[in-house]
């Protein structure tokens, strides 16, 4: 079976508030959705974080070398691609259009053999993960009404990000945290991201200290990017300092960018996000290397349904991946699947163990968002 083509949409209309600073409009892309097609018929979807623009110029290089090649060895391939754009730079654009093909090549070989992507994987530890409900920081009051409607919908795990936190005051940062812990009660687990990946972040590594200590008191279940994401000598010494978890990794590509993280000891929680950092291939690879290291892999999820499935069958598949995150009050996560995400009982979604990423779309809600764009013929 080979690849025949490789096609690509955007998403816009529905995007959702990202918390930067240089803040994107619901018509900006930031999401792509993939499609590979095959000489027999198979399709397989992947999804990109990066806007169509980048993503269609990126396929004018990679396409080429994908035409003709198997559609069932989706790490070979996609280490192919890897290997010979090396030249157009690593990480950036190329590197997350590779991780929209891969995904998209998993889930045909998935199709193929009648498997859920978790089981060619490695295996599936688990048949249901606790997804968090990942939200962005607002006032106290408001922060609590929001996580609080969340937790009636059945959530037990949240993360509250970026917004005010760090960028104004110590007691506005503990009014946010004391607020969220009230709203989701003791026992849910609770997260807090900093967002020090944003533009011209100034927080430093005393402030990181002095933030997890009060973090500590609120039984925080970790602290993210609470620094820039070029400094892994002051993620070392934070980690040190506190015994909050640290998390880490959302805007590190390719399985090589993570491994100084790893052997420094700057992580607890390393979150490479499947549709940037290469696909399936490269998350399951950091996820194996940080399991030896006694890291926990736990995708940064902020993107789409197809997205959130990859994460799914990923966490089936890796030992010590029990949350995944789920951008709540997403139109492209909520709206674009045929059958709706549903929360069980325990507030733990359903892993597909149908073939492929065990998702369907619905087409005409993905028509609504890609400006009657077609993915896919007929």
């Amino acid at each position: 079976m080979k690849i025949r083509d490789i096609r690509a949409v955007g998403l816009r209309g529905a995007t959702p508030e990202s918390g930067w600073t240089y803040e994107v409009g619901p018509d900006d892309c930031l999401h792509t959705l993939i499609a590979v097609t095959t000489d027999e018929g198979v399709t397989g979807l992947g999804s990109v974080f990066s806007s169509d623009t980048l993503v269609e110029a990126a396929l004018a290089e990679l396409r080429p070398l994908c035409l003709g090649e198997s559609a069932l060895e989706p790490e070979r391939v996609t280490e192919k691609l890897h290997q010979t754009t090396f030249w157009l730079g690593r990480g950036g654009s190329i590197t997350h259009t590779i991780s929209g093909i891969d995904i998209a090549l998993w889930d045909i070989l998935g199709k193929v053999t009648g498997q859920p992507v978790g089981r060619l994987l490695g295996g599936r530890y688990r048949t249901r993960v606790q997804p968090y409900a990942s939200v962005l920081m607002e006032e106290p009051e408001r922060l609590a009404e929001h996580l609080g409607q969340l937790k009636e919908q059945g959530f037990r795990a949240f993360k509250i990000g970026w917004g005010p936190f760090g960028r104004r005051d110590s007691k506005l940062d503990e009014a946010i945290v004391r607020a969220a812990r009230t709203a989701v009660g003791p026992d849910a687990l609770l997260m807090v991201d900093a967002g020090g990946s944003d533009a011209f972040w100034k927080p430093g590594l005393k402030w990181a200290i002095r933030t997890a200590e009060m973090l500590e008191s609120y039984d925080v279940a970790w602290f993210e990017e609470p620094l820039g994401p070029d400094d892994p000598d002051s993620y070392v010494a934070l980690r040190q300092a506190t015994t909050v978890p640290i998390a880490a990794g959302e805007v590190l590509t390719r399985r090589q960018s993570f491994v100084p993280w790893l052997t420094a000891g700057a992580l607890d929680v390393v979150q490479p996000d499947a549709t940037k950092v290469g696909g399936l291939s490269e998350s399951r690879r950091i996820g194996l290397f940080a399991q030896e290291l006694g890291v926990r892999l736990i995708p940064h999820g902020w993107n789409t349904a197809i997205g959130l499935a990859a994460d799914l069958q990923l966490a089936s598949a890796l030992a010590d991946t029990t949350l995944v995150e789920y951008k709540t009050g997403s139109a492209y996560i909520d709206e674009i699947v045929a059958d709706r995400w549903q929360l069980d009982a325990d507030g733990m979604l359903p892993i597909p163990d149908t073939p492929g990423l065990g998702i369907e779309l619905d087409w005409d809600a993905v028509a609504r968002y890609t400006g009657g764009r077609r993915l896919l013929d007929g």
